[in-house]
């Protein structure tokens, strides 16, 4: 018979640090399924006699008829990407240990003051404020790779043209399920100051933009409305910075190569990375 004798090789993989496998199909130049059924079988095998439990197997999008045979056996979905699917099988007895999909969602409110104490406010032309005449601080979501300071720097200049440097993330807030019913929203509300002043709207987002005094912001009959009091408490929040009267967090950089930001208290950040510790002041006596 043709072909007979002839050894069928196993997916290419390569142990992941917790023990398990990872399979990269996104190179693999061509596989019928038929192939990937029979490698996918034999791999299975082999790594459950090997000890391995979490296997993680990357499919282009380009090979998405090979979806339905690892489904087939066991596998479930991770996530995806627009040029890939994550898929991912447990071969261990004892309750999966693998970390699930991001649950998380980064977005940005930026509190932008000019030189003479008003902010930037906004009007979008879409969404859940539209045509309420009601006025806002910029936002937006922060790309992946991005810096919170980043972001909101970059969602400002994008809306409306002014030029900022971060100073301080002010608060953060916390919704759960406001992600296609599903995901968190961590919302950074960040302190900017604008470097210039002349306001051009982003018009695909934006039906106005203008410089508002902090109060006539906070004053708006909306933050007044019955549940409406997140936006009231972030509206009171950037009131009372505005005055001084309120601090937030300074981004510390660590590793440079690493992108690394510690946001902590402003009061205390110029001085973290040149402290040392001293062993009497922090032991203990009984």
């Amino acid at each position: 018979m043709a072909g007979e004798g002839q050894q069928i090789s196993l997916l290419d993989g390569k142990e992941d640090k917790f023990g398990g496998v990872e399979v990269n199909l996104m190179e693999v130049e061509s596989m019928t399924v038929d192939d990937f059924d029979t490698k996918l079988d034999l791999s299975l095998k082999a790594w459950k006699d090997q000890g391995k439990k979490g296997i993680w197997v990357k499919l282009p999008r380009e090979r998405s008829s090979l979806v339905d045979t690892a489904i087939k056996k066991g596998f479930t979905y991770h996530h995806a990407e627009n040029e890939y699917v994550m898929l991912t099988s447990w071969l261990g007895e004892e309750p999966s240990t693998l970390p699930a999909n991001a649950s998380h969602r980064i977005g940005i409110g930026a509190f932008v003051l000019n030189k003479n104490g008003e902010m930037l406010v906004v009007q979008e032309n879409s969404g859940y404020l539209k045509d309420r005449n009601v006025w806002k601080v910029p936002t937006g979501t922060i790309k992946e790779g991005e810096s919170i300071w980043a972001g909101a720097i970059r969602e400002v200049k994008e809306e409306t043209d002014i030029d900022t440097k971060f100073v301080e993330v002010l608060a953060f807030k916390e919704s759960h399920q406001a992600v296609w019913q599903r995901k968190t929203d961590i919302f950074f509300v960040c302190e900017l100051e604008a470097s210039t002043f002349e306001i051009k709207i982003q018009e695909s987002e934006l039906s106005a933009a203008k410089w508002m005094p902090v109060e006539e912001y906070v004053n708006q009959p909306f933050h007044a409305e019955e549940g409406k009091e997140m936006f009231k408490l972030i509206a009171n929040i950037c009131l009372k910075r505005s005055k001084k009267e309120y601090m937030g967090f300074h981004n510390v950089h660590t590793t440079k190569s690493l992108k690394e930001s510690l946001y902590c208290s402003a009061d205390q950040s110029a001085n973290l990375l040149s402290e040392t510790c001293d062993e009497a002041s922090t032991s203990t006596s009984l």
